[in-house]
């Protein structure tokens, strides 16, 4: 009598990796979803026999879904603007912490709390290395990152200022030339210095820097804070003084900074004067200065190395805090836990933590997301063969039925 148990396996079989095709059909558009594939394997044999030459005669008994493998390929990248959107280009997980449970996703689709916190679409936190002070540890304990747009980039007093200008050689003697550069002191207040130049002789000219009188709490002319001579040979070159002008110092600050004191650099890095005496017109070419105020965070970017770079209403830029990647010995062994999360298992082994581009992770992609691994043509011929798995298996069924019913028959 045939045995209905072999067909009746097959149609399970065929049912389930039919689920396994619609899931996949399902999540076709699903972020960071990795496709999954059914393998079959035939189950036991019966041997009933053997043949005249000695060889086995086994009947099978059925087939079955032996795995359901996850692919983890590599899904498209699609830009979005989204400065909060992340891919992941090559291996890796984002780490997520649900209320003390350690999750893991494809998924970048992030968004900011009320409090600042980056989070998952379901409220898990973000995990990375925090920054302090614009400083990333990634040898620091991962924790929750937060943006935080009212976050302030603290004031920088001004400790370096250089011109890079022309005295005119032609001046009369007697003659002067004014500029102002703005600078910082430690509260981020600003203050307008004034660099005067007089020409008192052929290739000499002296300076004073001063300040408004109101910035040290004084009342009248502008308040010296700064004297000197500049001294040129004949190529126009400066030749004293020998070095920068160090210590410049402004105490008292009315708004209760502490004393603002600055290098004048007359001379770059090479050691090349700043200062030029030639005919021309006098002109500063160039200022520049190394403080700052404080400032607001306006905006950030997700570099490819996890790094969210904070830019400020001060100009500055500050780095807020590292996204981390967890990568595991296999990936096979991770369970699907739905919205785009995986967990650990002993299969999969402990998740290795560390940053984006290190470690076999991969590097991230601000701004895109990465799409389904789902691919619509390879899962509809999936489909159909699967389909007519199903349906050669349900017409074994009714072949076997109508067997029975004759050998049933027989006694009549």
């Amino acid at each position: 009598m045939p045995s209905f148990f072999i067909p009746l396996s097959g149609l399970q079989a065929n049912s389930d990796a039919l689920s396994v095709t619609a899931n996949n059909l399902a999540n076709l558009n699903t972020i960071g979803y990795k496709a999954q594939r059914p393998l079959f394997e035939d189950l036991f044999y019966q041997q009933v026999g053997t043949s005249g030459d000695g060889n086995p005669e086994q009947i099978g008994v059925g087939a079955s879904v032996q795995a359901i493998d996850s692919q983890f390929t590599q899904g498209s990248i699609q830009s979005t603007g989204v400065p909060t959107d992340v891919a992941i280009q090559g291996s890796g997980y984002f780490v997520l912490d649900n209320n003390g449970e350690q999750l893991y996703t494809r998924a970048g689709d992030f968004s900011i709390s009320s409090d600042g916190h980056l989070l998952s679409k379901d409220g898990a936190s973000v995990l990375g290395y925090p920054a302090v002070n614009g400083v990333v540890n990634p040898n620091a304990t991962v924790g929750p990152l937060q943006i935080a747009t009212g976050q302030t980039n603290p004031p920088n007093p001004t400790a370096n200022v250089q011109l890079a200008m022309n005295l005119d050689s032609d001046t009369a003697v007697g003659g002067t030339f004014s500029t102002s550069v703005a600078v910082y002191d430690s509260l981020g207040g600003s203050h307008i210095l004034t660099y005067n130049f007089t020409k008192t002789a052929a290739n000499n000219w002296t300076y004073s820097i001063t300040i408004p009188a109101a910035d040290v709490g004084a009342a009248g002319n502008p308040v010296t804070i700064n004297t000197g001579t500049l001294t040129f040979n004949g190529a126009g070159q400066l030749t004293a003084p020998a070095g920068n002008v160090t210590g410049v110092t402004a105490a008292a600050l009315a708004d209760g900074a502490n004393d603002l004191t600055f290098d004048w650099n007359l001379y770059d890095a090479n050691g090349a004067g700043v200062v030029s005496q030639v005919s021309g017109p006098s002109a500063v070419s160039t200022t520049s200065q190394d403080g700052y105020s404080s400032g607001t965070l306006v905006s950030y970017i997700i570099s490819s190395d996890g790094t969210i770079q904070g830019t400020f209403s001060n100009g500055q830029t500050s780095a807020l805090g590292q996204i981390a990647l967890a990568s595991f010995q296999n990936d096979q062994g991770l369970v699907r836990n739905g919205s785009n999360e995986f967990l650990a298992s002993l299969a999969s082994g402990q998740a290795n933590i560390g940053a984006p581009g290190t470690g076999g992770r991969g590097t991230l992609s601000g701004g895109a997301l990465e799409q389904s691994n789902v691919d619509i043509a390879t899962q509809f011929a999936q489909l159909i063969l699967q389909e007519r798995g199903y349906q050669a298996n349900a017409k074994a069924v009714t072949t076997f039925d109508e067997v029975t019913q004759t050998a049933i028959n027989l006694k009549q």
